[in-house]
């Protein structure tokens, strides 16, 4: 019974793995680029990003000779502004894309839906009619690429460019993934040997060991999904951590099954270590929804 049920919750999680993903190629969440500006608190300025490549995704360059690709019509509000934007020839060809954003009340700029892999920052001062544009040229390093953008308006004058200065710098936060990270192996691991105490297993070396494979796979599942998440983003972490789970699961009761036949003291039926290990690996697997979903900063 045990074995068919393991057949079908593979074949099950093969068929979601072969077929949702090409469906649903264009779901979820996406690549985004979120930049916080610091400097510029009293003033009222609009940013873009200027994109190497002339599309990407639903925004692309304006083309001067069919106004039919233009995302702003006379009487769009902000109509002014992107006309602004679209006159703005940069030195080094970097196009841009349509998409703009008046930051001046949050400070902070968010292109969450295709934002371009390489660019520039432009910044647009209605009240001054002048640009500030980044002298670097920057890329997405992740799923979710933040920056802290330092802005200097000193000798800003002129009507276009080459004055005042834009300073971006990753602000990605390493520390709380880190202590996260270890929140959810800790967590995992404490409700696992619970489970095996409940299960009977308190033989010290047979507890002993289940405290080893379970500190190796689980920091090794925690890793990986780390890592996923901060290069593909959340649909990629949910179908990977449904699969890295089940590996995990058939891991751990094929190394329990086998010490406990050869080391344990006790007379353990062959079956035990492979219910334990899918009550252990089920309920931590529920319980890494549900923090996900009640304390999603964890994740």
């Amino acid at each position: 019974m045990l074995k068919k049920t393991i057949a079908a919750m593979i074949c099950a999680f093969a068929v979601l793995l072969l077929f949702p993903l090409a469906a649903r190629a264009d779901m979820g969440p996406k690549p985004s680029v979120v930049i916080d500006f610091a400097g510029l608190e009293a003033e009222n300025y609009y940013a873009t990003l200027l994109s190497r490549t002339s599309s990407t995704g639903p925004y692309s360059a304006l083309d001067d000779s069919d106004q039919g690709y233009a995302h702003y019509r006379e009487n769009d509000q902000g109509y002014d502004i992107f006309l602004k934007f679209a006159e703005y020839r940069d030195a080094d060809g970097f196009y841009f894309l349509q998409f703009f954003q008046d930051c001046s009340e949050t400070g902070q700029f968010r292109w969450t839906y295709y934002p371009p892999h390489e660019f520039k920052i432009l910044l647009y001062f209605p009240a001054k009619d002048q640009f500030v544009v980044s002298n670097e040229i920057y890329q997405r390093y992740a799923f979710d690429s933040y920056f802290a953008a330092e802005v200097s308006l000193t000798g800003l004058s002129g009507p276009a460019q080459g004055a005042g200065a834009i300073t971006a710098a990753k602000s990605y936060d390493y520390t709380d993934e880190t202590l996260s990270l270890l929140a959810r192996i800790l967590l995992t691991i404490a409700i696992e040997l619970a489970i095996a105490i409940t299960f009977g297993f308190r033989e010290k070396k047979l507890f002993r060991f289940i405290v080893l494979v379970n500190v190796v796979t689980q920091i090794g599942l925690n890793l990986a999904l780390n890592v996923i998440n901060y290069h593909s983003g959340q649909m990629a972490f949910v179908f990977s951590y449904i699969l890295l789970e089940i590996a995990v699961f058939v891991i751990e009761a094929a190394l329990y099954a086998w010490y406990m036949r050869k080391h344990s003291e006790e007379r353990i039926p062959g079956w035990k270590p492979w219910a334990y290990a899918l009550t252990a690996n089920t309920a931590s697997f529920a319980l890494g929804f549900a923090i996900a979903y009640f304390m999603p900063g964890i994740f």
